[in-house]
Formats: structure tokens, sequence, C-alpha cells
């Protein structure tokens, strides 16, 4: 790689954080760091790899959970330029086998202090190449030596959640944080207050990335967390005065159903983002009416992080749609809905959603071909189906792979709608569909639904508010009742693994080809 001038985005944080000095950054892991800390220890890491053999233009395998070093050390490597080939450690070792082999690592660099050890199995298998522990002997540096002004531009390689099958290597260039730092600067302008981030998207998550680093370079306090618990989360709102959260739809409805929710003092939050999947309408209700107008709905993907974004989110009578609307594009934003022939359709219409940003992804390490099909001059196809309204809000109704191809009519159906309908029963507190084969409708909806503690609903009363709510054709042919919903590593309604349980139950089911058309693999 040739060595090009730093593109300035590592050092234009660093400038900030000069800037905020001795204000606090971040806390957790039982430690507080001012901005003058994170400025004094990304130099330091950044020291400490360059005399650990790392150098410019290294792929390094980073195998961290979301300690308040891993966006340090992010900063440290894109610094000396070195691309970050981020792990998730929570994956299958098969998947992590996989991303290792299109990764061709230079480095590792992992926790030491992870129970799982997933970093230590990885280091045996790479004893040739520099192996980094965090929390033995991966320490910044307090001489800091000169660092390169001289290196290759920022790039990052994340793994895609894993709902469309085998997760792919998502690479984002320097442009990518380049727009987080435009971004932060917009809200900075704004004069919206600073904020005090309860964080639990760790950096190896496209979310991650974004909503950790925006909160720094707005200068805002980070409090990052290893791991989920509703309890904790719902105590330390009100310790901490948190201002700002992600949670997903699944992580919502558990604080929601929480015994301890309805004592709980949320009226410091500002900011309470919910994305990464569709909430249902009548959640939300419930939402607004415990939180008030606070919830954000985020709609975005590890390939492009945010596409849109609806603020203030309240039940507004002249709009009542707009609960299952994922908001206006954000920032720079563009959007277009399109047929299957590349065509953009009329508002209104059902179809793709393509988008154009700075926030949009580079393409698939290792995979052209795909590259080539999912970004087309400059955009990014979605695989998400939805229409945008007059007024430019954005609907989906489904992932692309995740249509019910049903043969009673000319045309797929979709689980979102069919999802809303089962969620707004009182009884229900979550449900996830699927479809399944069917010897004579080609497929059909299959309900998976979580009832309420106490619930006697029927499969048959259910049924009967599809058909009555959307009809015949969008009625699930079979709901199953279930304790809870199967989620993936993004905290994610895991729909291939529902689909496994079906097959599993299900054995002598036999794959109709209408089964199987638009599911990627």
């Amino acid at each position: 790689m040739t060595d090009q001038p730093q593109p300035g985005y590592v050092h234009r944080a660093l400038a900030l954080f000069a800037e905020f000095g001795d204000r606090t950054a971040i806390i957790g892991n039982g430690r507080i760091l001012t901005y003058t800390d994170v400025c004094d220890d990304v130099r330091g890491f950044a020291t400490t790899l360059l005399r650990r053999g790392i150098r410019p233009g290294n792929a390094v395998l980073v195998s961290l959970g979301n300690p308040v070093e891993a966006p340090l050390l992010q900063l440290a490597l894109h610094l000396i330029g070195c691309r970050t080939m981020w792990i998730a450690p929570v994956t299958s070792r098969r998947e992590i086998d996989e991303f290792v082999q299109l990764a061709r690592p230079d480095a590792l660099l992992y926790d030491a202090r992870d129970p799982a050890n997933v970093g230590a199995e990885l280091a045996q298998g790479l004893r040739d190449r520099p192996v980094l522990r965090l929390g033995v002997d991966l320490t910044p540096a307090r001489d800091v030596s000169d660092l390169p002004t001289r290196v290759p531009a920022a790039e990052s390689f994340l793994q895609t959640s894993g709902t469309t099958g085998t997760p792919k290597l998502v690479h984002h260039r320097d442009s990518f944080y380049t727009q987080i730092l435009a971004l932060a600067a917009d809200f900075r302008g704004a004069g919206f207050p600073l904020l005090r981030h309860l964080s639990y998207s760790p950096m190896w998550l496209a979310s991650g990335q974004i909503t950790t680093l925006f909160n720094l370079f707005t200068g805002g306090v980070l409090f990052p967390r290893e791991r989920w618990d509703a309890a904790e989360f719902i105590d330390t709102v009100p310790a901490e005065r948190i201002t700002s959260t992600f949670l997903t739809p699944p992580m919502l409805y558990e604080v929601l159903d929480h015994p301890a929710l309805p004592g709980a003092d949320f009226s410091s939050m500002f900011m309470f983002n919910v994305g990464a999947g569709p909430a249902a309408p009548a959640r939300l209700r419930q939402a607004i009416t415990r939180f008030g107008p606070v919830l954000r709905i985020v709609y975005g993907l590890s390939e492009v992080v945010v596409l849109t974004a609806q603020p203030g989110l309240t039940e507004d009578p002249e709009h009542p749609e707009r609960l299952r609307s994922c908001g206006k594009p954000y920032g720079d934003v563009r959007i277009e809905i399109r047929g299957a022939d590349g065509a953009v359709l009329p508002t209104g219409s059902d179809g793709e959603v393509w988008v154009h940003t700075a926030l949009r992804f580079a393409g698939y390490h290792g995979r052209p071909d795909l590259t080539a099909d999912t970004l087309v001059d400059g955009w990014v196809r979605t695989r998400d189906i939805g229409h945008l309204d007059a007024d430019g809000y954005l609907y989906l109704v489904d992932r692309f792979q995740d249509r019910i191809l049903t043969r009673r009519r000319s045309w797929p159906i979709y689980s979102r709608p069919i999802e809303d309908a089962l969620a707004g029963h009182p009884d229900v507190r979550a449900a996830a569909v699927v479809g399944v084969p069917d010897e004579v409708a080609g497929e059909l909806p299959y309900a998976y639904v979580v009832p309420a503690p106490g619930a006697t609903v029927s499969s048959t009363e259910l049924i009967d508010l599809v058909t009555t709510t959307l009809s015949d054709t969008w009625a699930p042919g079979t709901v199953e009742f279930v304790d809870a919903l199967p989620l993936n590593r993004s905290n994610k309604v895991d729909k291939r693994a529902l689909r496994a349980r079906y097959a599993a139950e299900h054995p002598s089911t036999v794959e109709h080809p209408a089964a199987s058309i638009g599911r990627r693999t």
C-alpha cells in the first residue's frame, strides 16, 4: 500500500479532545477518563504498538468486548495507519475462523480479561505474528515517541450481524469517520446538551462504531457496558443521569416488562434511541406513555450505519401510521425506492430501498462479486422493502429475503405487518413471523408468539386478529407460543434460528422451490 498524507480524521479528533480538556470522557470498568487522558492514551497506545512491531498498513485482528480502551485502541491503530479487523467475539467459532481466513491479519490484539478466552484461542494459530494482550502487556506508553506523519488512510472491517446468512466483512474507509466528525460538529453547532450515553454497542458492531465515536466527538460522557442487564439499565439511568442510549426492540421490551420500571426515574433521558430492527407500534405506545417524547427511532445497516431517524416520537392523531415509520433521511442521506429493474418508483409504492450517503461502506472484503451487486454507482442496495410517503417518511415492510411467497395471490406478503398486528394484542409481548413451505399455498406465515405472563390468549384468537386487521391472505397458518424469541449477537430477533427450529420440529416437510426464492446464504 502506497503511503499518503495522514487524512486527518484521528488528528482532528485529538485536536477536539484537547479542546475538551479535563471534561469527563469515559466512565467504565472502575475507571474515569478525561479527554486529556484520552489524548494521552491514544498517543501512548500508538507508541506501544509501534514498539511492539506494528507498522503502517498492517491488518490488525481485534477481539474486544466493550471496555473503555476499545475506542482508544482503534484511534491509536488508525493514527499509525493500520487496518482494524474487528471480530464479533460472541459469534460461532466457525464464523470467527472464516473471518480470520479472509482477514489474513498481520497481528492480533485481544483482551486477556475476556472470560470467553476467544483471543487466547486465536493466538494459538497466529504464533508467527505479533500478539498484543490488553490487560497483560498492552498498556499506553508514557514516554511518547514521535509518531509517523505519512500513513495509509484509516480503514476498518466489521462483520455483518448474520441476519442474512454467513457474516461478511464490511469495509469502511476514512470518509466514514470524517462524516461522523461532520455529524458531531452539526450536533454541537445546534446547541444540543452534552450527551451522557449509556452504551451496550461494542465497537465490533457498526452501531457501536458510530454511537461511541459520535459521543466522543461531541464532547459527551460515554458509559460503556460489557453486558446487557435490564435491571442494571433501569438503575443506571437515574444514578448517572443518563441522557442518551441505544437499545434494540427486544431490549426495549425487556425494560418495559421489567417489574422495577414503574418506580424508576427516567427524567434525565433526552434521546432514547431504538433501532437494529422493527419495533411494534403497540410497544412503542407503551414506551411513549412511560418515557415521554424522547424516543428516537433509527434505521441502519452495517453497510450504511444510519439511514433515517425519527426523533421525539409521539402518537400523532393526524398521522397514527408514523409509529410504523423509521423516520426521514438522516444527515446527507438520499433515499430512493426502486423496482426490480432499478427504476425509481412513485411515492407510496413498495420496492427496494436504495441509499446514497458518505456513511456508506466501501465494499465487502474479498467479495468483489457481492460488492458489485450491492454498491451500484455510489448507491447501496439495502435488500429491504419499503416505501416513502408524501412527507418523506420511510416505511419498511420486510427484509427482501423474509418475503413470504404465497401462491394464493400474485404478489408476496411480508412479515412486518403480521408481527405488528400480533403485537397489538394486549396479551402478546413479542412476535416473529417466518415463511414456511406449504403444499397448497407455496408458503404460509408461521408465527412465534411470546405471551404475557398468565395470558390465556389462543392461537385461533390471534389468527382471527390478523385476518380482521389485514386479511385471510396474511393470516398465519400456525401460531406457536414460546417463552422467548432467539436473538443474534446484535440483539435482533434471529429468524435464521426460527427457520432452523421449524425445520427441526418438522423434519418431514419438503422444501418447495418457492420457499427458497429470495433467501440469501
